[in-house]
């Protein structure tokens, strides 16, 4: 016992000394609860009232002085078998250690004393390796995750070496337990100013400023001329007061022609000239497209539309397309609607875009072998070209007829539905025109 208390004393001095140099932190504490695995030496399994294995289980508290220093008291109940003995024997363990924490947390050792109590009462050094696993870095507790922070999962390996005379030989214990983080203090934080820019961010209202902006006693961005308009965006920072303004902080008709600047298309016109819909003047710009009457080659052009530097429409391509389907009865490649509508939509269509071809995809159902309905989608495709040509007048060399048999099905159910389905006739056209432009 004198041993422990001498161990005691010295862990009791070093942490005044470490305290002395350095604050505590946030959560310096421990308390923890462990399980562990008694191993006994080999070599002295001979002798009488040899420990031998055991399990026992205890709890300890420990506090550190430093980021690498700390110290902590453990009182263990142990179980253990006792060589020559007919009962397992029952004991305690009480000790003290100073721990040693290496940089990041990543492992930390530690030196003591331990006094047990079993059959006799021995006084033990241990040293050993160990680590605290933050359970908070590796678990989604949601709305407990500040708990699950504090909780860590011990793991050690402890050696120990009987300094009594009558025992030798060296021991070893494995644990594993949980601890809980506590104690300790932070600094004070400074109060915070996240975007810079002078105000602190419990009084600053606009709390992401672009870094060097000036700002107003809330934290947001000046507007020296009050148009409503920020500095950083008014291109014209000393509007009068009361101008109406557009977005840009200036003036919302800069010429004075009565249209606003968003719409005006001759921003600079002469004062009292007379304008049209688009501002610009009624003698110069006709059609109001921007382009003085003198150079425009296209002098009635849609107010709507965009225009180039000659003052004609700007167009675009745009696709566009028609698809077909006919069905058919079950191994017939007869169309029985040939009069339908659709048919002359596609003939109308091929009339309207005469550069276009058309090509005709025939389908059959699953039912029947691969080669045989190949050959049926082939003469449904046949079919509708020929009708194409004989009755709606398109010329052959623009329709181009493919079978692809039940190689594409819509529905690979084993149903009548899905089969009705299956059989079919697409016809695929597509064409590209101009479209205007708009402004």
């Amino acid at each position: 016992m004198k041993k422990l208390l001498i161990l005691s004393a010295i862990t009791a001095a070093l942490s005044a000394n470490v305290q002395a140099q350095e604050q505590p932190k946030e959560n310096d504490k421990w308390v923890a609860g462990f399980v562990e695995y008694y191993s006994a030496d080999n070599s002295a399994k001979d002798s009488p009232n040899f420990l031998n294995d055991g399990y026992g289980f205890g709890a300890e508290f420990g506090m550190k002085f430093s980021e690498e220093w700390g110290a902590r008291v453990e009182l263990s109940f142990l179980e253990i078998d006792v060589e020559g003995a007919f009962l397992d024997e029952s004991g305690k363990r009480l000790g003290a250690d100073l721990l040693y924490f290496m940089p990041e947390d990543l492992l930390y050792v530690f030196g003591g004393l331990k006094n047990t109590k079993i059959t006799d009462a021995d006084m033990m050094a241990s040293v050993g390796l160990g680590k605290h696993w933050d359970l908070g870095k590796h678990l989604d507790l949601g709305k407990y995750q500040a708990y699950g922070n504090n909780v860590k999962i011990v793991t050690e390996l402890a050696a120990y070496q009987n300094l009594d005379s009558h025992e030798d030989g060296t021991h070893l214990g494995f644990k594993v337990g949980i601890a809980y983080a506590f104690g300790g203090s932070t600094a004070p934080s400074m109060p915070k100013d996240s975007d810079n820019d002078g105000v602190l961010d419990s009084q600053d209202q606009c709390a992401n400023t672009p870094i060097g902006t000036a700002v107003d006693s809330i934290g947001c961005t000046l507007d020296l001329d009050g148009d409503g308009v920020i500095n950083r965006l008014d291109n014209c920072p000393d509007t009068p007061a009361g101008t109406e303004v557009d977005s840009y902080g200036c003036k919302n008709d800069l010429d004075g022609d009565g249209i606003p600047n968003n719409i005006d298309m001759c921003p600079n016109t002469a004062p009292g000239t007379q304008v049209g819909a688009k501002g610009c003047s009624l003698i110069l710009d006709t059609d109001q497209d921007g382009i003085l009457d003198d150079v425009d080659n296209c002098s009635d052009t849609p107010l709507t539309d965009k225009v180039d530097a000659k003052g004609c429409s700007i167009f675009t391509e745009e696709e566009v397309s028609i698809n077909v389907k006919v069905l058919f009865a079950n191994n017939s490649s007869v169309i029985g609607n040939s009069n339908a509508s659709q048919f002359q939509e596609v003939a109308d269509f091929m009339d309207r875009y005469p550069a276009t071809d058309a090509v005709i995809e025939g389908h059959a159902s699953a039912p029947g072998s691969d080669d045989y309905n190949l050959m049926l989608s082939q003469k449904r495709a046949n079919a509708v070209r020929t009708l194409l040509i004989q009755k709606y007048g398109i010329k052959a060399e623009r329709l181009i007829a493919i079978g692809y048999g039940e190689t594409q099905l819509l529905d690979t159910a084993n149903t009548a539905e899905a089969n009705q389905a299956n059989r079919r006739i697409v016809v695929k056209v597509s064409a590209s025109t101009r479209v205007n432009v708009k402004r």
